[in-house]
C-alpha cells in the first residue's frame, strides 16, 4: 500500500503528543504527593522514559507487533533491534517505523501509571527493576492480545475474539491499575495513612499535568486510528466531550456528597473521562461518549474511596480512577457501540452493543477481554513485585520515609529557598530543612481530599 505524507504527518504529531502525556503524569502526581517526594515523583516517570523506548527497540516491538509466534499470545522475534523495519515497510499507509514510534510512546506511559500507586514509599532502583521485568513480561503480551491485527492471526483478544479496544482501555489502563493494586499490596501501607491526612501540596502542578494529559490525550486516542481520516475525527470529538462531561459529573458528586465542588476533583474528573473514553473513542457516538463521561466520573468519584473501606493503599488513585474508569470504558462499549461508528470505513458494517441492536454478543467479548487483562496483570505484577521485594527489597526505610524520598534516596529538593547572603552552604542547609520539615502535611491522592467525608 502507498504511504501517505498526511497519514505519516498525523502519526508522527499523534506521537509526540503521547510522549508528552508522560511528562504531564508527572507533574499530575508530582503535585498530589508530598513536598518531600515530588521529584521522586517527577523522576519515576522521566526514567521510564529512558528504560523503555530502550527495550522497546531492543525487542518490545518485536514482542508487541512481529508476526504471532503463538496462539495470539505473543509476537515473534522478527523486529528485533527494529530490524527489517526500513523506511519501506508499511502499516496501512504509514511506515512501519513510524507505527513502531507511536506505539512507543504507548508502552512508556502504561507502566508510568503504575507508579502513582506506590508514591511516596518505593526504592528507586526497586522500581526501575520492576518497569523493566514488567513491561517484557506483562505489557508487551497484552499489547499483541489487544492492537495486533493480522487478518485473524494476531492478538487473541483484538483480532481473533473481537473485544473492542480503540486505544488501550484494557492494554493501558486496566493493564496498569490491575498493577498498581497488586504493588499497593506487596508494599503496603504509607506510615500514617489513612489517619493522617495526606493532601496535594502543589494544586497548580496538578491542574497544569492534568491539561498536559488532556491536549497529549487527542494523539492517544484520535491518532490511533493510524490516518488522518473519519474515524480519527470521532475519536477526537469523543475525546473531548467524554472529558467534559466526566469532568461536571465529578464535581457534581463532590457537591452533593462534600458540600464543595474542587479544583483536585476537576482534574481527577477530567482523568477519569480521558480513561473510560480511550476504548471506546471509536465505538460510540458523540451524544453516547456523553454518557460515558457521565458515568466515569460519578463512578470514579465514589471508587476513590473504597480504598479506606478496604484498606489499601492506593497513593494517588490508579486503581479508583484507571482500573475502575478502564473497566467502565471497556464493558459500557456492550451498551452504546453503533455500526454507525464502529463501521464509520466499511460503509456501517460493524458491531453494535446491546442499546443498538447487536445483543450481548459484543458485553460478552468486552468483559472477556476485561477479565483476562486485569488477571494476567494482577497476578504476574504481583508475583514481579513480591520477588523484588524479598530479594533486593522494593519498600524504603520508615526513617527515610519520614524523613523524605527526595533528600535520602536523590539528594535533591524540589523547593529552595536561600537565606540572605547565603551562600552554597546556606542554600543546602535550607533544602534540608525544607525537604524534611519537622511535621510535614502530607499529600493527598487524586481523588481526595475525601478523607474529610
Amino acid at each position: 500500500m502507498k504511504i501517505d505524507s498526511g497519514d505519516t504527518a498525523w502519526l508522527l504529531a499523534s506521537s509526540a503528543l503521547v510522549l508528552l502525556m508522560t511528562p504531564g503524569l508527572a507533574f499530575f502526581y508530582g503535585g498530589m504527593v508530598r513536598v518531600k517526594s515530588v521529584l521522586n515523583m517527577l523522576l519515576m516517570n522521566f526514567a521510564t522514559i529512558g528504560l523503555v523506548s530502550v527495550l522497546w527497540v531492543l525487542y518490545g516491538f518485536s514482542l508487541s507487533f512481529g508476526p504471532d509466534a503463538f496462539g495470539g499470545l505473543i509476537g515473534n522475534l522478527k523486529y528485533v533491534g527494529l530490524n527489517n523495519l526500513t523506511l519501506t515497510a508499511t502499516s496501512g499507509t504509514i511506515p512501519l517505523l513510524v507505527f513502531s514510534a507511536f506505539q512507543l510512546m504507548f508502552a512508556i506511559i502504561t507502566p508510568a501509571l503504575i507508579s502513582g500507586a506506590i508514591a511516596d514509599r518505593a526504592k528507586f532502583g526497586a522500581w526501575m527493576l520492576f518497569v523493566g521485568i514488567w513491561v517484557t513480561v506483562v505489557y508487551f503480551p497484552i499489547a499483541h492480545w489487544v492492537f495486533m491485527f493480522d487478518n485473524g492471526h494476531g492478538g487473541w483478544i483484538g483480532d481473533r475474539l473481537g473485544a473492542l479496544d480503540f486505544a488501550g482501555g484494557t492494554a493501558v489502563h486496566i493493564d496498569a491499575g490491575a498493577a498498581g493494586l497488586a504493588l499497593a499490596l506487596v508494599l503496603g501501607k504509607r506510615h500514617g495513612w489513612p489517619k493522617e491526612k495526606f493532601k496535594p501540596h502543589n494544586l497548580p502542578l496538578v491542574l497544569l499535568g492534568a491539561g498536559l494529559l488532556w491536549f497529549g490525550w487527542f494523539g492517544f486516542n484520535a491518532g490511533s486510528a493510524v490516518a488522518a481520516n473519519g474515524q480519527a475525527a470521532v475519536a477526537f470529538v469523543n475525546t473531548q466531550v467524554a472529558t467534559a462531561a466526566a469532568l461536571l459529573a465529578w464535581l457534581v458528586v463532590e457537591k452533593l456528597r462534600d458540600g464543595k465542588a474542587t479544583t483536585l476533583g476537576a482534574a481527577s474528573g477530567a482523568v477519569a473521562g480521558l480513561v473510560a473514553i480511550t476504548p471506546a473513542c471509536a465505538s460510540v457516538s458523540p451524544i453516547g461518549a456523553i454518557v460515558v463521561g457521565i458515568a466515569a466520573g460519578a463512578i470514579c468519584a465514589w471508587a476513590v474511596g473504597l480504598k479506606y473501606k478496604l484498606g489499601f493503599d492506593d497513593s494517588l488513585d490508579v486503581v479508583g480512577v484507571h482500573l475502575v474508569g478502564g473497566i467502565v470504558g471497556s464493558l459500557i462499549i456492550g451498551f452504546l457501540a453503533t455500526s454507525a461508528v464502529t463501521g464509520i470505513l466499511k460503509n456501517g458494517d460493524g458491531p453494535s452493543g446491546l442499546f443498538y441492536g447487536g445483543g450481548l454478543a459484543q458485553l460478552g467479548k468486552q468483559t472477556i477481554a476485561v477479565v483476562a487483562v486485569l488477571a494476567y496483570s494482577f497476578i504476574l505484577s504481583w508475583i514481579i513485585g513480591k520477588v523484588i521485594d524479598k530479594t533486593i527489597g522494593f519498600r524504603i526505610s520508615e526513617e527515610d520515609e519520614q524523613t523524605g524520598i527526595d533528600t535520602t534516596s536523590h539528594a535533591e529538593s524540589a523547593y529552595e529557598f536561600f537565606v540572605t547572603g547565603g551562600g552554597l552552604a546556606a542554600g543546602r542547609l535550607n533544602s534540608a530543612h525544607v525537604a524534611a520539615p519537622a511535621k510535614a502535611t502530607p499529600a493527598e491522592p487524586v481523588g481526595a481530599g475525601k478523607e474529610e467525608s
